[in-house]
Order: structure tokens, then C-alpha cells, then sequence
């Protein structure tokens, strides 16, 4: 499973992604720069890299993970900054819904662990669940078929089709998508990944 997954590519003590934060980090923070309070969720943190990010940086930040010890480390993380993270829990995007309004839906290498056909459920709420003018800013593995599935690649990941992620946002102001192909060495071994992107704003 991809708990099992993670808690096994979070066990050491270093920290599997680095801490170095997303460059869709900094887009986030260009275009909605934390003047008031903002609340912001990570959805899937992994072990803080982002989130701890957006808490020194000023925003209000929420953070959940499919993986225990990614949670851990996330706090940890945390810990070390010298940072807050308000409600910190282990959950799994394909069970939880969210029940309150937040300003930004963050969340980047992680949504292709929904699976296919509870991926209206998903958005609906997290569209749902977004304040008016919010953002959801979202990176999502696509599926191309020169690109081989990354020698890391979870046996429980469902990769979105090309362009699939914009249509979910077809009636909100789309301020960013984009689809690019990167190099990664996650897991010491040299590899590619075809990403879309995404910055949507919900109408006010």
C-alpha cells in the first residue's frame, strides 16, 4: 500500500525529498503573498518540505499525509524551523473530505494516489471546501507514453491523463497550467517525470 510505501521511504533519518521546498512554492507565494491571515492545507506532505515552507512564510498552515512517519518528520521539521503547523494528521486523500473553508488547496506529487473513479468526489469537495477567490495549486504526474514510470514509482498510483486535472476547473479562472517533462533522482537512480500544473482561482 502506499502508507506501507512511505512509511518505509520516510524510516531514516535523513529526510527522503530534502527540505527543500517545491518551486510551486514560490508561485503560490507571488500570487497570493500572505499580507492577511491565510489558510493553507497540504494535501499529502510528505515530510514538511512544503508546508514547513508556507508556516515561515506566514501562512495559517494545515498539513495531512498517508504516511505516520511522514507526519512525524513533518513535525520534526517543523520543530527545527522554529515553525507552527495548526492541525497535523495522518490521512488518506482517497477517505478524507474536507468539511472546512480554506484559501489555498496545495498539493504536488500526490493526487495520483486518488483513484480514477473517486476523482469527481475529490475535486468537488476540495472546490467545495475553497474560499471564493481562493487557489487550488496543484502538480499532478500525467501519463506519456515516452516516459517510463520512475524507478521509485508506487504499484498504487493512478497517473492522470494528460490535461485531465484542467477540466475539473473548466468554470474557475484558470491563472496558470502548464505541462512540462523534468529530470528527478528521487531514490538515487536518474529519471523523468511529465507533470501538469496547475493554479486555479475560484470566482468570487
Amino acid at each position: 500500500s502506499a502508507r506501507e510505501s512511505y512509511d518505509e521511504k520516510y524510516g531514516g533519518e535523513e529526510y527522503y525529498w530534502s527540505l527543500r521546498p517545491s518551486v510551486t512554492c514560490f508561485e503560490v507565494l507571488r500570487r497570493r503573498p500572505p499580507t492577511g491571515p491565510l489558510r493553507l492545507l497540504d494535501i499529502g506532505c510528505g515530510e514538511g518540505r512544503n508546508a514547513v515552507f508556507f508556516a515561515r512564510n506566514g501562512y495559517l498552515v494545515d498539513a495531512f499525509d498517508v504516511s505516520g512517519r511522514g507526519v512525524e518528520k513533518t513535525r520534526r521539521a517543523a520543530a527545527d524551523a522554529g515553525v507552527s503547523i495548526g492541525s497535523l494528521f495522518e490521512a488518506d486523500l482517497n477517505d478524507y473530505r474536507l468539511s472546512e473553508l480554506y484559501d489555498i488547496l496545495f498539493s504536488t506529487g500526490t493526487l495520483h494516489f486518488c483513484r480514477p473513479d473517486l476523482r469527481g468526489e475529490v475535486f468537488d469537495n476540495y472546490r467545495e471546501n475553497t474560499s471564493p477567490g481562493g487557489l487550488n495549486v496543484f502538480s499532478v504526474f500525467v501519463e506519456k507514453p515516452f516516459v517510463p514510470r520512475a524507478p521509485d514509482a508506487d504499484p498504487g498510483a493512478f497517473h492522470f491523463r494528460s490535461g485531465e486535472l484542467f477540466t475539473f476547473y473548466h468554470d474557475w479562472i484558470i491563472e496558470h497550467c502548464a505541462e512540462e517533462i523534468f529530470d528527478c533522482t528521487s531514490g538515487g537512480v536518474p529519471h523523468r517525470h511529465a507533470v501538469n500544473r496547475l493554479v486555479a482561482r475560484r470566482p468570487c
